[in-house]
This record gives structure tokens, sequence and C-alpha cells, in this order.
């Protein structure tokens, strides 16, 4: 089956490496050669892979996941991924909170865990990676598409809450959970970055007192608030240098450092180049890439 999966997959394959879909909130994956490190910022989703294998880090967090696992990322993340297999083919599941609460609605009231990381991972089992390689397969057949999408999608979430990704759903979607605030703080982040921001503040939004969020923001991303408002500035920042027709001193400023001289050091300590020949650097990449194909 997940050999079937991995040539849905290929046949839908969007680009050079990934794309979204004309089902709702699926995504697939596919690389046929290995590239450097990736800076992404995911959403959360739960990933099924089919071939390959994929490690994400994230702070202090760094996990494998191989052929025939899954992993579910619970909230926005900044994300360094690193393809260690390839060929990689995967498929993604885009979390929509109103569809999870409904199903939940439907099942046996059960509390979730009192806390659990951001990111988790686990075997695919037969039934789930059969309802995953059925959502795919839609594709195949355009007209199948609205009348069935959606009710595959839900027979996906209904597995995977009796599989060990179960508890961290179950607080992606309870209001007032650990990982809801949680969220609630990254998101705020994610939406202030570059701007000048105080533990109070976000914690202020987390509901939270400012220790409290530290120690549950910790264990859910792998590091610390301001460390993760540091790596969407270097993420940023990269993306506009990599675009081009800018300085490294104005990508400093329209990330939010006061010190270019600053952003210059945590830059090249992220990515272990300057900022400009990183930037080049990444633009050669992308064109010997290109012609490669």
């Amino acid at each position: 089956m997940l050999d079937q999966l991995a040539a849905a997959v290929s046949r839908h394959r969007n680009g050079l490496w990934s794309g979204a879909t004309a089902v709702p909130r699926l995504g697939v994956v596919a690389l046929d050669e290995v590239i450097n490190p990736l800076d992404v910022r995911y959403e959360p989703m739960v990933c099924f892979i089919a071939e390959g294998a994929k490690r994400t880090i994230t702070g202090e967090h760094s996990r494998l996941a191989r052929r025939g696992e899954m992993f579910l990322n619970s909230l926005h993340l900044p994300v360094t991924a690193v393809f260690e297999e390839v060929p990689y083919r995967s498929v993604v599941l885009h979390l929509d909170g109103p569809v999870l609460a409904g199903l939940l609605l439907e099942l046996d009231g059960e509390d979730p865990a009192a806390a659990v990381a951001g990111t988790v991972s686990a075997t695919m089992g037969p039934e789930l990676l059969d309802a995953v390689t059925r959502w795919v397969r839609l594709l195949d057949t355009p007209g199948d598409i609205r009348p069935l999408a959606a009710r595959v999608e839900v027979e996906i979430l209904y597995r995977l809450l009796g599989s060990p990704l179960g508890p961290t759903l179950r607080q992606f979607a309870a209001t007032g959970s650990a990982l809801t605030r949680v969220r609630a703080a990254a998101d705020w982040i994610t939406a202030h970055f570059s701007e000048p921001i105080t533990v109070q503040q976000v914690a202020a939004v987390a509901h939270m007192s400012p220790a409290t969020l530290h120690r549950h923001f910790k264990v859910t991303t792998g590091m610390s608030p301001l460390r993760f408002q540091k790596h969407l500035r270097l993420q940023e920042a990269r993306r506009l240098l990599v675009a081009g027709d800018t300085t490294a001193a104005h990508t400093a400023e329209a990330v939010g450092y006061v010190s270019a001289t600053q952003f210059t050091r945590e830059y090249r300590r992220a990515y272990g180049l300057p900022p400009m020949r990183d930037a080049a650097r990444l633009r050669n990449e992308l064109v010997d890439s290109r012609s490669r194909r």
C-alpha cells in the first residue's frame, strides 16, 4: 500500500517538488534528489510519509520520520527540513479546527493530555494508510472530489484520534488547553515578528504567567518565545535576500533588527555564511536545479 500511495503522489506532483491539490487541505510532496536543508514555516498539519525520510529541526527538537510513519505539527512553526533519504514522497493534511472539533462532538468525550509536544510522530496503521491512499486517489477522478473528499478526510481524522497522535489532536481542538494557548502565542509572535516584543506581552496573549508560558512554549516548540521570534526574522530575511534587489542592511531593518552588525552575526551563525553570500549561493543552486529538470 505504501508503494501505491507513493505512486499516487508522483502522478499529482506540482512543479519541482511540492504543491497544493484540487482536494481541499490535501498537499503532496515529491523530491527526487538531495537538496540542502530547507527553511520552511509549518502550519498545523499531519504529514504521511510514503517513501524516503525527513528530519525536522525546531530549536532543541530534532525528529526523523521515515517511510510508513507520520508526524503531526500542531502550530505555526519555523522549521528546518532535512531530506535524509530520497526519493521522497509524502502527503500533507492541513488541519482544520472546525472540522476536527465537529468530529470530536460526535465522539465520546475524553480529556486531552495535560502536556504534549507540538510535534509528535508515529507509525501509520493499515486502516489509516488505506484512507490516506483513497484520499489522494480522488485526484485521479476529479468528479469524485466534491461528494467524497470531506468524508474521507473525516475518516482520516477519526483514525488519527485513535492513534498515538490522538492526544495532541484533541489538545489542538480543545479551547483553553495549554497547546491552544501556546498556539495563540506563536500566532501572535508570527504576526508581530518584526516588532519589539516582550515575554510579558506574549504571556498576556496566552493568558499565562511569563514563567508558565516559557515552560510550555519550550516543551511545545523546542525554543523560548524570543528565540522563536528570532527564527522567524532570520527566515524572512533569507527569503527577502534570495528574492534579490535588496541589501543586508535594508533587510535587517525590514525584519526588525536595530543593528545590522547583530543581524549579520546571527545570520551567519544560523546559516554558515554572511547574508549576501548565502543568498547568492541559494540563487545559484536554484538555477542549477532548474537546469537539470
